[in-house]
């Protein structure tokens, strides 16, 4: 009699929705399989996986088995049902699955897809990351630093596009204010000058998030607005779940310089 046959992906596949679904209760999938669920392309086939990560409640008492392992939490997101499945949302099976990566051009790929894909906000994900304590890793560090990057890129096609197809007045891309002869006001992301009206793209992250980036913007924006300059700011999430919503505020503001004093002069450079 020959040796006993060895579970197969099949196996664990069914195992997982089993802990998911029935006796772990508030279990779901998380980590590489949460995003092949997700469709991720950056990550192996669900099918092809040789472990399948469950997240559960910490104080559950349960144990890894077969091709289930788990993963506890304190605090457990809520789940989204793909094939009839609980997943974790993307940007914590990102942190799930990042915390068990060591080569840094996956982890970039698969932060890259995350934010590319439109499958959520850099910052959803940098705030996951941060809470795995993920972040004293150099190769993390190094993918977020590219992600941010994609993540501003991302924001501000949507922008532009925002302003095409809303027929916005173009403005004035990415410039530096200053009042003549004097220090630099700061960088907007756009600037109508008819209108006195400057946009930022609000894309802080939690790492970045601190008090003196935060007084430093407060001060920037309350000196444009005391020199008679409206300030708008949008963030990526708005821009990509309401663009609508968000060109009717850009839209208002731009019609309301009408019944404002004319705003003092400055100087527009190129960033």
């Amino acid at each position: 009699q020959g040796p006993p046959a060895q579970p197969g992906p099949g196996t664990a596949t069914a195992a997982a929705r089993r802990a998911a679904a029935g006796s772990y209760g508030e279990a779901m999938i998380t980590g590489m399989a949460a995003l092949a669920l997700h469709r991720f392309t950056s990550v192996p086939p669900l099918l092809s996986l040789d472990h399948l990560d469950v997240l559960v409640p910490r104080t559950r008492r349960l144990r890894s088995t077969g091709f289930v392992r788990l993963v506890r939490a304190h605090i457990l997101p809520h789940p989204q049902q793909l094939t009839g499945i609980p997943v974790a949302p993307v940007a914590r099976a990102v942190a799930d699955a990042v915390a068990e990566l060591t080569d840094a051009s996956t982890v970039r790929r698969v932060l890259t897809e995350a934010v590319r894909g439109g499958h959520c906000e850099a910052q959803a994900i940098v705030r996951e990351l941060t809470r795995a304590r993920l972040l004293s890793r150099p190769h993390v560090v190094d993918a977020v630093d590219t992600l941010l990057a994609e993540s501003r890129a991302v924001a501000e096609g949507r922008l532009y596009g925002l302003v095409s197809e809303h027929r916005l007045p173009m403005p004035l891309w990415n410039v530096d204010l200053r009042l003549p002869g004097g220090p630099c006001l700061g960088g907007v992301d756009a600037f109508w000058p008819e209108h006195s009206v400057a946009l930022e793209i609000d894309s802080r992250t939690p790492r970045q998030d601190d008090e003196a980036l935060w007084s430093q913007q407060y001060r920037k924006r309350e000196h444009l607005e005391r020199l008679g300059i409206t300030v708008v700011h949008l963030t990526p999430k708005k821009l990509r779940d309401a663009p609508e919503q968000q060109a009717a505020v850009i839209r208002t503001a731009l019609m309301a310089s009408a019944d404002r004093d004319p705003a003092a002069y400055l100087v527009v450079l190129p960033r």
